[in-house]
């Protein structure tokens, strides 16, 4: 069988994950312990990201042709690909956290949602609170004049009374 045989399914696989992505972000995790890997690992896959490690040059065929394809200059020595497939800041989110115990694992770059991000600018998506908080925010302050105005109606009404 021949090398390009084997290699069509890894790429094919990888452009699936392309195609359902919000986001991709790119690790190098040189240095990380088995331990600091495995919990890595399910932190993410609770999240439903999809964590991989692929060889540069299957990550370059997918990616071609893609809103992904602004990663190829960073594929370059060990890397890994975390895929936001529902919560697109997700994957900066939680390697952002674990980051802060594991100093060796480190941004390279990112796409959410369709725009480039180099390190710097992955670690302020990483500071996005997930799209269900910030929901939950905006009701809140939309909900607190009006528990206001009824409190205040309320100790008027106990006044007069």
């Amino acid at each position: 069988m021949a090398k390009i045989e084997l290699k069509q399914p890894v790429v094919e696989e990888i452009k699936g994950y392309v195609q359902d992505a919000k986001s991709a972000v790119l690790v190098d995790y040189r240095g990380l312990t088995v331990a600091e890997d495995t919990e890595l690992r399910k932190k993410l896959r609770e999240a439903g990201v999809v964590y991989k490690v692929y060889k540069n040059t299957m990550l370059n065929f997918a990616f071609k042709g893609t809103d992904f394809e602004a990663l190829a200059p960073h594929l370059g020595g060990p890397t890994a690909v975390a895929f936001g497939l529902e919560d697109a800041t997700a994957p900066a989110r939680i390697i952002n956290d674990c980051a802060k115990t594991m100093p060796k694992l480190e941004f390279k770059a990112g796409v959410v949602e369709g725009t480039y991000y180099d390190e710097n600018g992955i670690k302020v998506i990483a500071t996005i609170p997930s799209r269900e908080v910030l929901i939950s925010r905006l009701l809140g302050s939309m909900q607190s004049p009006i528990t206001n105005f009824a409190r205040v109606l309320k100790q008027i009404a106990e006044k007069t009374a």
